[in-house]
């Protein structure tokens, strides 16, 4: 389930916004709050006081201020999202025609998407939290690709590629044993990341940064969600 949650939420959000065409930019927005709070919930409850206890039995000691990889986290995902644009946290837009893949928004949504999938070997709720934010960014991508005109094989290859880096980042934090050395700083900088993606989504998944009813019942929703798994 760690491999396949993210890759299947990927590819149904292709299909999705594919042949079911959704138009309502309400109900995506809900969505995206209610998977960004429950990514943050995931991340606060579960894999932030996991790493700081597999820091203490850390023997290298390069991960001995979890607090300053947190923040080089947070950093490097402010610049992935310089060359992707936030479309991480579904924030496309532009409706000029594309003849050829973006590859800069490629290579950064590849990159954040490898890094989310090495936490996951060892917390499978979290898999479930990346499944959740990854569904509604998926359709709001091949949206975005379908409106620019952008060729449909470009388009299967952008979103099968994006949906098979988290299982891939997955795979190689299993099958390489010697990154356990190093898992606390990994997963510090991949907690850095995530802090930063799922507070915007939140932040952003309305008009003007207003909150509202729905809106907060979709994030306490994603809260009480995180707390059961």
């Amino acid at each position: 389930m760690n491999y396949i949650l993210p890759l299947l939420a990927v590819l149904a959000g292709y299909a999705i916004a594919l042949f079911l065409k959704p138009n309502n930019k309400k109900n995506l927005k809900l969505l995206l709050a209610f998977s960004g709070s429950f990514l943050l919930s995931v991340t606060v409850m579960h894999l932030l006081p996991e790493v700081y206890e597999a820091n203490q039995h850390n023997e290298t000691g390069i991960g001995n201020n979890i607090g300053i990889f947190i923040m080089v986290g947070i950093l490097f995902q402010i610049i992935l999202e310089f060359f992707s644009k936030g479309a991480e946290h579904g924030h496309v837009h532009g409706h000029d025609e594309m003849h050829t893949i973006p590859w800069l928004l490629f290579i950064s949504l590849c990159i954040h998407a490898f890094l989310e999938g090495f936490p996951v070997n060892r917390h499978q709720d979290l898999a479930v939290g990346i499944a959740i934010h990854h569904l509604p960014i998926a359709i709001i991508l091949t949206s975005f690709f379908v409106n620019a005109k952008l060729n449909k094989t470009a388009i299967f290859i952008f979103m099968v590629t994006f949906a098979l880096m988290t299982p891939l980042g997955t795979a190689v934090s299993e099958y390489l044993p010697s990154l356990n050395n190093y898992y606390a700083p990994i997963t510090a900088v991949v907690i850095g990341i995530l802090f930063h993606i799922s507070s915007t989504i939140i932040f952003e998944s309305s008009e003007g940064h207003k909150f509202n009813v729905a809106k907060v019942s979709m994030i306490i929703l994603g809260i009480i969600l995180a707390c059961f798994i």
